[in-house]
């Protein structure tokens, strides 16, 4: 918008000149004794001719003598360009402008007295193709520069500017936005060729779409006018106002400046840092001088003062998020280069703190609803467990159940976004990750974070996952990986468990359905595997179970434990298809020491619940179990023993399958009096 609001300056001007004109004309007129108002028609016929408009003065022209040169216009009305309908370009009800004669006459130099304009109305439009209905008067005005040589000799004396009720509209019709403001009241105090400071004081109503943005701002300034050097300066100013559609609420707005420079001629404004305090949040800025000839684009530094964003969501009407540790989100503070573009605001060298944690990086934020987030920041160290909501407390007899985790689907979907994080430390959940580095895209409803890789307990974890929110059901799909995983430090830190040791590794391809995790989990399908190496599980001795199994169907005594009960393994290998949050497994394997199992079986993921058949196959005699008679390892050896494990996946109980062992028992009895009786009967 900043090339058509520069010549939205110069037309704006224009039609200041082109009043001046019609004073002038209307002074000439005065001077041959003639009425104004019979001139009318032949001014509104040279008007018409010059630009092509039609000028209509439907009120009195009035003139006055003594001792001022007084020229007031009723109301009057300039047409619009064509193909923009019969709404008037600008219009106003009542104008005068007055010269002191003997002055002009005598010494060349002109006194002004206070200019006045009532009810001016202007309307700025592009259409859908695109062309606007000023340019034309632009061109219009264009002639030779007579700048030149007209300074000398004279001087400039305005009482001041009175501009009341005005109002100024602008209308793109490609883009759908508007920009009107009302109740325009402007007043300026003495202009002269001495250099003094003017008062100067404004205020108005606007309203801004398709941004929803509407209220009051008034201002208060001091101007002062340099000629020669062709700058006007602004003093000590200041901008307040009340702001509606920011929140649910009216918000206020204040803006503070030490001073403004405007180079006219070079088109330059030079400022001296601003202070703005909107939505509770004080922002300090230092910006370069930038030109006003094009696009305005604004650069320079920007500080953003330390604010709660808890109290900002407050305003917004956004309910704070209940976090485990009430602190967070109660600091942020921001310093960045700061560019102000067409499209984007370009933030660089970026410097934020929330809480505890700082990132540095570069963000651009997109000036419209169609424009893209940019991120790319690095962090040190983030606990995002103390955003998490609080774990359920205990109530009564039982836990209080929290409710599910939903997916942020309204977030996503309009949501355009672009970049990357990179982590020294994270804390997420129970894991403890280090260098962390993800990559973001969204667009159309649809999020991807890839690629992901970070350092997690001794080995690495990649993955790739997206949520699909474009459809009716949201959608999650899951494409992870973990290498050399410590098994000691994952599962301490994921169930406080600290009964196994080893190393993992595994991949998981899963797609979920559903607006919360609890349904997601549910639906889950597609495909696991696994592998643990080198480890020990403590709590569970599998040798003994054999042993006792096999001492109480033999009506034996069962052995004496081995304590502290653990199973040593080599490698646990399994590989499963999951559908509707049950994994399907059947071809577990095993190796242990002294023995193999193969099996098959199920994990019910939501529940988090193990159900396994088991086959245990001893191959030669345990090092470690030194009291196992040679008939305990000769009956293991001659056949499969099977076990069940069964129950949560943090604290599986292993027992041999009785009813299979009973089974077998009966079988292996039926099969020697089988052999018995043919022996008898071919003896």
């Amino acid at each position: 918008m900043g090339a058509p609001m520069s010549r939205l300056t110069k037309i704006i001007l224009w039609l200041i000149a082109s009043f001046a004109a019609l004073f002038a004309v209307a002074a000439i007129a005065f001077f041959l004794f003639f009425d104004p108002n019979d001139f009318r028609e032949d001014i509104a016929k040279a008007v018409e001719e010059s630009t092509g408009r039609e000028l209509t003065i439907e009120g009195e022209v009035s003139l006055h003598l003594f001792p001022w040169l007084a020229v007031e216009i009723g109301h009057t009305r300039l047409g619009n360009a064509p193909g923009f309908g019969g709404e008037p370009f600008a219009e106003f009800d009542r104008a005068q402008l007055s010269v002191r004669l003997f002055p002009l006459l005598l010494r060349q130099e002109v006194t002004v007295g206070t200019a006045e304009l009532d009810a001016l109305r202007l309307n700025f439009e592009v259409n859908k193709n695109g062309l606007d209905n000023w340019s034309d008067l632009v061109t219009a005005e264009e002639g030779p520069d007579t700048a030149e040589g007209t300074s000398g000799g004279g001087s400039i004396d305005i009482s001041g500017v009175d501009i009341r009720d005005a109002s100024i509209r602008y209308v793109d019709k490609q883009t759908g936005d508007s920009y009107v403001l009302t109740d325009v009241n402007f007043g300026i105090g003495r202009v002269s060729a001495d250099g003094d400071a003017v008062p100067a004081k404004g205020s108005l109503r606007f309203d801004f779409q398709p941004m929803a943005y509407s209220g009051e701002m008034s201002v208060d300034t001091a101007v002062t006018f340099d000629q020669d050097a062709g700058t006007v300066s602004f003093g000590n100013s200041s901008l307040e106002g009340l702001v509606e559609g920011l929140v649910s609420s009216t918000t206020s707005l204040n803006f503070e400046t030490a001073g403004i420079d405007v180079q006219v001629d070079e088109q330059i404004v030079d400022m001296q840092p601003i202070r703005v305090a909107v939505l509770g949040i004080d922002i300090e800025a230092q910006l370069e001088p930038f030109s006003f000839a094009g696009a305005i684009e604004p650069a320079g530094k920007i500080q953003v003062a330390e604010f709660s964003p808890r109290s900002l969501m407050h305003l917004f009407d956004v309910e704070a998020p209940e976090t485990a540790d009430p602190v967070v989100l109660s600091r942020l503070m921001v310093d960045a280069d700061i560019k102000v573009g067409e499209t984007a605001i370009q933030l660089t060298n970026v410097d934020i703190k929330l809480d505890d944690s700082t990132f540095t990086g570069s963000l651009a934020v997109p000036q419209s609803s169609t424009g893209s987030y940019r991120v790319e920041l690095v962090g040190d160290a983030i606990d995002l467990n103390r955003y998490m909501e609080p774990a359920a407390e205990a109530a009564g007899n039982g836990a209080a159940e929290s409710a599910p985790t939903e997916l942020p689907s309204e977030l996503i979907r309009p949501l355009k976004a672009r970049g990357s994080l990179k982590i020294a430390s994270v804390v997420l959940g129970d894991l403890q990750l280090e260098q962390v580095e993800l990559g973001l895209n969204v667009a159309d409803g649809r999020m991807r974070i890839h690629p992901i890789t970070a350092g997690l307990y001794g080995g690495s974890y990649s993955g790739d996952v997206r949520i699909d929110v474009a459809g009716s059901e949201p959608v999650l799909t899951l494409d992870e990986k973990v290498q050399g995983v410590d098994l000691a430090s994952l599962a301490l830190a994921m169930f406080e468990q600290e009964n196994i040791t080893g190393s993992m590794n595994g991949n998981f391809a899963l797609t979920g359905r559903g607006n919360d995790l609890t349904d997601i989990q549910r639906s889950l399908a597609g495909n696991m595997s696994f592998e643990l190496k080198d480890g020990t599980y403590e709590g569970m001795d599998i040798w003994y179970e054999l042993r006792r199994a096999r001492a109480l169907l033999k009506e034996e005594t069962p052995p004496e434990p081995v304590l502290p009960a653990k199973t040593t393994f080599s490698s646990v290998t399994a590989t499963g298809v999951v559908t509707d949050g049950i994994m399907r497994n059947n071809d577990l394997v095993a190796d242990l020491p002294f023995m193999q199992l193969t099996g098959k079986g199920n994990v019910d993921i939501p529940q988090g619940t193990v159900d396994y058949d088991l086959r245990a196959r001893v191959y030669k005699k345990p090092e470690a179990l030194e009291g196992a008679t040679q008939e305990e390892i000769d009956d293991f050896t001659k056949t499969v023993i099977p076990l069940k494990i069964t129950g949560s996946l943090t604290s599986p109980k292993v027992r041999p399958d009785v009813e299979e062992l009973l089974r077998q028992r009966v079988e292996e009895e039926i099969e020697e009096k089988l052999k018995d009786k043919l022996k008898d009967l071919f003896n």
